[in-house]
């Protein structure tokens, strides 16, 4: 697992960071017209959407100040679509290198996380990017205190059937809900479903709002291989709202919404034709709008917001589940 290379690393990674806050590299200021060195953490499916989207970048988008230098794997590659393999101790100590994009398991990327924090380094990690809501705030607040960018990918936010649903949505008065997501088994490593499937989460806080857990309960049947978390949410005005993580080997993947408003109910995700930009290029080009300024303080404040109360809820329901 990555973080038990990491925990090997972390003695050297210790004597390498302390000598990086001086370095030029790692300024927290990123000039709109600078070219940025970017290293890729895992080359599963993400890790491999990462290194291909900064080698062909959108044309006149912001990706274009974005170059990989390099990745990091568990595996012995030597190189990857002709980018080189290179050592954690060598991607936190290089100045030609200011950003990390972390695409491991999810009990991975905390470490990952606050290892290229602390060595001065913009991250972009998929979601989650902790298994807690504590771990996660901390995270946040290294990040102000180096003076750099951490970046939590949701592109379930950037689908065109989610931009429809929104609309859909918008200005009308809820008065109850549900979201019901099925798929298959998750491999080990990707922590309770809360955290899991927290895009579905996100969906519910993007589109209503602060939300609180009523309640939650988990099933599980280890040896079908079949689990299932639901959880009871409140609106702020106390609408309630269901959210279901059903898993199983084989098990289709779906999601069943139903939203009931004043006079009108919602039962189907809307249709909506494909987007011209891939979702990971949509990402990394917002990522890399970040790095050179192009995104206000606001809308920063509003996303730090909505992730840290989306796994604050994460955090509620699985101590619900638990208890």
């Amino acid at each position: 697992m990555y973080n038990k290379v990491f925990k090997l690393n972390r003695i050297k990674l210790q004597e390498v960071v302390p000598q990086l806050n001086s370095h030029p590299g790692s300024s927290s200021v990123c000039l709109s017209n600078r070219m940025l060195g970017a290293v890729v953490v895992g080359v599963g499916t993400a890790g491999a959407v990462r290194i291909r989207d900064m080698l062909t970048p959108l044309a006149g988008s912001a990706a274009e100040k974005l170059t990989v230098q390099g990745f990091i794997s568990r595996r012995k590659l030597d190189a990857y679509q002709d980018v080189k393999q290179i050592s954690a101790e060598e991607a936190v100590s290089r100045e030609d290198i200011h950003a990390a994009f972390i695409c491991t398991e999810n009990d991975s990327h905390e470490d990952f996380v606050r290892m290229f924090l602390q060595a001065g380094k913009h991250v972009c990690v998929e979601y989650p990017m902790a298994l807690s809501y504590q771990a996660a705030a901390q995270l946040w607040d290294l990040a102000q205190k180096k003076g750099v960018v951490l970046h939590e990918e949701h592109i379930e936010l950037l689908t065109e059937d989610y931009k429809q649903l929104k609309k859909e949505v918008e200005g009308k008065t809820l008065l109850e809900g549900s979201l019901h997501f099925a798929g298959g088994a998750l491999k080990p490593g990707f922590g309770f479903p809360a955290f899991s499937g927290i895009a579905r989460l996100s969906w519910l806080v993007d589109l209503f709002g602060e939300l609180s857990v009523r309640a939650a309960t988990f099933e599980e049947d280890a040896e079908q291989g079949y689990s299932k978390m639901t959880a009871q949410l409140l609106t702020s005005d106390s609408k309630p709202l269901t959210w279901i993580e059903e898993r199983q080997a084989g098990l289709p993947r779906t999601k069943k919404i139903n939203f009931v408003f004043d006079g009108f109910t919602l039962t189907q995700i809307p249709p909506a034709p494909r987007g011209t930009v891939g979702l990971f290029m949509q990402d990394l080009i917002h990522f890399s709008g970040k790095l050179s300024g192009q995104v206000s303080t606001e809308e920063l404040d509003r996303e730090r917001v909505r992730i840290l109360h989306c796994l604050g809820l994460a955090q509620k329901i699985q101590e619900l589940c638990k208890s």
